[in-house]
């Protein structure tokens, strides 16, 4: 192709606090053509994450992103020109193509992807933010029928899967979140059993109202003190599956960790986990067709929050950071 123009998002500076429009540039660049051995893509729809923050601070699962370089983010697209086998045009694939209209890439680093209507569902329940609860709850956390379950960011792309597919596996489900119309919709719309506002009420006390019983299975999406609170609700033998810390990735680090870790995980004789989605990769067919499953027999409903436009791009991630999604964000491109 390489004729026309494409429009791009840099990130302009490597931010040294918080987020800020100013931290991004646009740029008009040239479609590229696909070599041997590439597709060119055009981007559908981009995926924002809380880790695409963590990403600026340096290398983590991935490299970190260089400033004055396109900024990095996954993303469903379509192939409007293959020169790669196994690749057709209109094929639709899932790849990190960054934020920009159209990317070239080897065939090697895309991923094809079924068609289906509504597209954004793999983005959601069925991409990353699905199998990311689906692993970290059932094959990191272990919940059995009866347990009670603890999920932060309860009202984000991850949680609001979490607590559903705990729910449907008999157990009792505790959503933290921020701000009283996610609690509402956790509890009204999606069934958890409670819901706390930690903007409102301090977590370890409210907790402790609500999990008579203790903690058995914590999906901590935010670390930082609210996972402090949490431990000290935990059960014996509890299991926690940390799934990320948004409250350290953007602005200045925390003054201290949680409190009271070494100890209290010798003595409850916890077992806390790190994970990332790509872990599990050889069993992601079971994952989607049980996902696909329950979504289809309304036990999972499934929550998104699109905006259009790339130029909305970054203001769009800094609300994500700030909490102002319900569900999983992203940005329609074309």
């Amino acid at each position: 192709m390489g004729k026309g123009t494409n429009k791009q998002i840099l990130l302009a500076e490597t931010p040294k606090g918080k987020l800020s429009p100013s931290n991004f540039s646009s740029h008009e660049g040239q479609i590229p053509t696909a070599k041997d051995g590439e597709v060119l893509l055009k981007i559908k729809l981009i995926s924002l994450d809380a880790a695409n923050r963590a990403w600026m601070q340096g290398a983590t699962y991935r490299s970190a992103v260089e400033a004055g370089t396109v900024m990095a983010g996954g993303a469903i697209a379509e192939v409007v020109e293959s020169k790669a086998s196994g690749f057709a045009v209109g094929d639709l694939v899932f790849a990190d193509t960054g934020w920009q209209e159209y990317a070239a890439l080897p065939a090697k680093q895309v991923q094809k992807m079924q068609k289906m209507d509504p597209l954004s569902h793999l983005l959601s329940v069925y991409g990353i933010a699905g199998l990311t609860a689906y692993h970290g709850l059932l094959d990191v956390g272990k919940p059995k029928v009866g347990d009670t379950v603890v999920v932060s960011a309860a009202a984000g792309s991850v949680g609001t899967i979490v607590g559903q597919i705990a729910k449907l596996k008999g157990c009792t489900v505790i959503g933290i979140a921020g701000g009283d119309e996610k609690c509402a919709m956790l509890k009204s719309d999606l069934g958890f059993d409670h819901a706390i506002n930690y903007k409102k009420e301090p977590v370890g006390k409210a907790l402790r109202a609500v999990t008579p019983k203790g903690i058995d299975v914590y999906f901590d999406n935010v670390g930082g003190d609210i996972l402090e609170a949490v431990l000290f609700g935990m059960n014996n033998k509890g299991r926690i599956a940390c799934c990320g810390a948004v409250s350290q990735y953007d602005g200045e680090a925390p003054a201290h960790g949680p409190r009271g870790i070494p100890g209290l995980i010798v003595v409850k004789r916890l077992t806390m986990q790190g994970f990332i989605v790509t872990d599990f990769i050889d069993q992601q067919e079971k994952a989607l067709s049980d996902l696909q499953a329950w979504v289809k027999s309304g036990q999972i409903k499934v929550r998104e929050d699109i905006l259009d436009g790339l130029d909305n791009t970054p203001q769009a991630l800094i609300g994500l950071l700030a909490g102002e999604n319900i569900g999983k964000r992203m940005v329609r491109v074309s």
